[in-house]
């Protein structure tokens, strides 16, 4: 019965995540063989396969949106209201694939989101233009997402790394943001907090960013049973934010609830997804 609900609900997961073609994607990834970018005992195989992905890729979108003009070019032009499954199974093959794949697949899957960032170009309702290609856009993306997944690492990942590794995490994906058109990326923490800081200026709640935090929040698109279970990692998201941004959300930080209630709950569910995803023990 135990091993059924196992099934179950990691396939369920599984499917979510990487969608109908998710089988086939992963034996491609991790059977193909050939030289990778990065080694199996790289800090970022790490980070990318634990749980805690489930909490900093929510707070890596919240963070994200806080910039007008990479908002405006999600709004515009990602689709991620009329599809956001989707949006999050092409993201999530992307990150598998340049993190475990090969290395012509990764530089395929590069160069498939590169063509694509070049193609988008408009303006903000104040008439500020905007190019997804711009290598300044790109870092600010780059810097939120690594920051966020990080930060979700330290909280809840299943082996927590230590200083140096996570310092050479965020050099890991200096390579992949390069190769995506970021220009000097950070390559350890401290360079990663001073990016970030760098940005703040240019950070503002818009309505837009606004709409994308109300239906990450308020209104996700997962069915009524699991929301519940989603407020629970939403929340997580939330308390992995940098305090200044939680403030432009005018989402306050409750340190107490979060120690006794919120963080418990984020470590409970991580537990429960990487026991729900966790491959099944081959026989003997």
């Amino acid at each position: 019965m135990l091993t059924e609900l196992r099934e179950h609900v990691g396939k369920f997961l599984f499917e979510r995540v990487a969608g109908p073609d998710g089988p086939a994607t992963r034996a491609r990834i991790h059977d193909t063989p050939g030289p990778r970018w990065f080694a199996p005992d790289r800090p970022i195989r790490a980070v990318h396969g634990d749980a805690s992905m489930f909490i900093g890729g929510i707070s890596a979108l919240l963070l994200q949106s806080l910039h007008p003009l990479a908002m405006a070019a999600v709004a515009a032009h990602s689709g991620f209201r009329g599809d956001p499954w989707g949006r999050l199974q092409r993201t999530s093959t992307f990150l598998a694939v340049t993190t475990y794949g090969t290395a012509d697949d990764a530089q395929r899957a590069v160069d498939h989101v590169r063509g694509i960032h070049e193609r988008i170009r408009g303006s903000t309702a104040e008439g500020l233009t905007y190019h997804a290609a711009d290598p300044h856009l790109l870092e600010w993306v780059h810097a939120a997402e690594t920051d966020s997944f990080l930060r979700a690492h330290q909280r809840y990942g299943a082996r927590p790394l230590d200083d140096a590794d996570y310092d050479a995490y965020v050099a890991d994906t200096a390579r992949v943001a390069e190769a995506l058109g970021v220009i000097d990326p950070p390559r350890d923490r401290h360079d990663l907090s001073e990016r970030l800081s760098a940005y703040r200026p240019e950070l503002r709640a818009t309505p837009e960013a606004r709409a994308v935090a109300r239906f990450l929040l308020l209104q996700p698109p997962v069915p009524l049973v699991a929301r519940p279970l989603y407020a629970g990692l939403a929340a997580n998201g939330v308390a992995c934010l940098p305090a200044w941004a939680r403030e432009a959300f005018e989402l306050p930080g409750l340190p107490v609830v979060e120690d006794l209630a919120v963080r418990p709950v984020g470590r409970v569910l991580t537990g429960a997804i990487r026991w729900a995803m966790a491959p099944p023990p081959t026989s003997p």
